[in-house]
């Protein structure tokens, strides 16, 4: 078997094409394992909703001593939510007075969820969309729903419990 010049560059351009497209996968594979898009922590989003805990007669949980407090009920908009980058939990309310908590981790592929606006919980990473009422995929490449967390809201305070 011989080879000749042009053979050689042919493979090494091909080398060189296919290493340079594992790097390109692998940076897009990393962004969205590090959770590449980030939320705002306790930053008011536009409509949202979820799948938690409603007011405090459905707390249920502990008595509200234990838990880490996520902040005011006001701080959750009515038709929107607020997503808690540091405890990884988004908050939404779909109508007065109920709330909703669920995992703020794409399904997809582990992305910080980035946004809540138009009746959606959105990941900035490649599109997913889930519902604000109950964390079911609303659109994109996601392929089962943000996991729901538990919540207790009392005296005008929601506590991830």
């Amino acid at each position: 078997m011989t080879t000749t010049p042009d053979d050689n560059q042919t493979t090494t351009r091909r080398t060189v094409l296919a290493g340079a497209g594992a790097v390109g996968a692998a940076a897009v594979l990393a962004a969205c394992a590090s959770g590449g898009g980030t939320g705002t922590a306790a930053a008011p989003s536009q409509n949202a909703g979820g799948d938690g805990a409603t007011p405090s007669a459905a707390s249920g949980g502990s008595g509200g001593g234990s838990g880490t407090v996520l902040g005011p009920t006001s701080g959750v908009p009515v038709g929107g939510g607020t997503i808690y980058a540091a405890q990884k939990v988004v908050v939404t309310q779909p109508t007065a007075g109920t709330f909703k908590c669920f995992t703020a981790v794409c399904t997809h592929m582990g992305c910080t969820v980035g946004s809540v606006s138009g009746g959606t919980i959105n990941c900035p990473c490649h599109g997913s969309q889930y519902h604000i009422t109950d964390g079911t995929v609303a659109g994109g490449p996601a392929p089962r729903a943000l996991a729901p967390e538990q919540i207790t809201v009392n005296g005008g305070e929601i506590t991830l419990t």
